[in-house]
């Protein structure tokens, strides 16, 4: 679902007066949407070129889109704005990703690897390693976050085809990455959300996104009872969890990139309970 940057910046500041620890990463991610804009508009031509005669057997096979690992895109556009959102983190934190930022400006850090490796879950020998311990998170944010414009675009032209596809994997059909929140519309469908592309998909509502197990007893869900809107669904298989909204009572519409880090005490809470 689209939503303006207007929305996201107002639906920052409600969430800043009601969870005032979180003041600093949602000021971090106001400016990121800021710049995401920006480079947006900048994009002229397609960085991820889809072949339209395979998308029907694509969504049939459960592929998405976008093949990261075909090693045939230009990422120079991801990578300055990569460069541009660790500035941000430069501002706020001198010192910790400017070595980073360096080293990939004179290409001894390979920035292409870096989003292979993103995708591969690689904990060993990944070019982040090399950030400081207090950045890791947010570098691994912008790895993630530095396809997000130009995967846009792919998203504003295939995703109502993509919406009448049989899709019914649990990873995003537009570029593969996982999703780590999702809604509950007010309609009753569930949906995840792509914090890479921006893409909501239909999901079934009894079903482990990531191992596929649809036994009910094994999966479950919790909630906290300070706001009943937010749940985390877990996985006793695989040991997974997502987080949920449920707009079924109030009919509100919600930006998910907000959300995401609003309910960072339901991360914490569910891996404290053993869920990754």
């Amino acid at each position: 679902m689209a939503h303006s940057l207007k929305d996201a910046l107002v639906a920052i500041e409600k969430y800043k007066n009601v969870s005032p620890h979180y003041s600093d990463l949602l000021d971090i991610l106001g400016e990121i949407m800021i710049l995401r804009e920006d480079h947006q508009r900048r994009i002229e031509d397609v960085i991820f070129p889809v072949d339209e005669s395979l998308i029907a057997a694509k969504m049939e096979g459960g592929l998405p889109l976008v093949d990261f690992f075909s090693g045939r895109y230009d990422l120079t556009q991801p990578r300055e704005y990569f460069l541009d959102l660790l500035a941000i983190a430069e501002s706020r934190a001198p010192g910790e990703t400017k070595e980073i930022a360096k080293k990939i400006a004179e290409g001894t850090l390979d920035f292409d690897a870096m989003i292979c490796d993103s995708f591969q879950g690689a904990e060993e020998d990944t070019p982040e390693d090399e950030a400081e311990e207090g950045s890791f998170d947010l570098i691994s944010l912008f790895v993630e976050e530095s396809l997000r414009p130009a995967l846009s675009k792919v998203v504003e032209r295939y995703g109502d085809v993509v919406a009448k596809s049989p899709w019914t994997e649990g990873y995003c059909p537009i570029c593969g990455r996982e999703p780590k929140i999702g809604e509950i519309s007010e309609e009753g469908p569930r949906f995840l959300f792509c914090s890479q592309c921006g893409y909501e998909w239909h999901f079934q509502r009894i079903k482990c996104p990531f191992c596929g197990n649809e036994e009910q007893q094994s999966l479950a869900y919790f909630s906290v009872e300070e706001d009943e809107r937010y749940r985390v669904d877990v996985c006793n298989v695989c040991k997974r969890y997502i987080k949920t909204v449920d707009l079924r009572d109030t009919g509100e519409k919600v930006n998910l990139d907000v959300e995401d880090i609003a309910t960072l005490h339901l991360d914490m809470l569910a891996n404290e309970e053993g869920y990754e």
